[in-house]
């Protein structure tokens, strides 16, 4: 079992940036992979980035590449996802999930927490 604690959400303004920050605790953390994904209000949950065990390998939604990026720190059992020039079409739930395999389909991913919120003012 793994639980996960996402944290660093808030409000920013257009064009700014903001880091999100999940803790996951149990056993064998550090070999999952590691994904974020968002829901905005009334529309689906999407993939945004994941990265793999060791950090090095990542796979980004291709329209969000260049403007997050998704260090992990297994020696704190965290991974991050920064955020850079924000838009307020990035207002979002932001979830962190652990799984298996390096992709963004939400049935690779077993574990999830409860989501921080990202609000982006215009």
């Amino acid at each position: 079992q793994v639980q996960l604690v996402e944290s660093g959400g808030g409000l920013v303004q257009a064009g700014g940036s903001l880091r999100l920050s999940c803790a996951a605790s149990g056993r064998t953390v550090s070999a999952y992979v590691m994904g974020w994904f968002r829901q905005a209000p009334r529309k689906e949950r999407e993939f945004v980035a994941a990265v793999n065990w060791n950090g090095i390998s990542t796979y980004y939604d291709a329209s969000m590449k260049g403007q997050f990026t998704i260090p992990r720190d297994n020696t704190k059992n965290t991974v991050y996802l920064q955020m850079n020039s924000l838009k307020p079409e990035d207002t979002a739930v932001y979830y962190c999930a652990a799984g298996s395999s390096l992709n963004g389909a939400q049935r690779s991913y077993d574990f999830w927490g409860q989501g921080t919120q990202v609000t982006v003012s215009s």
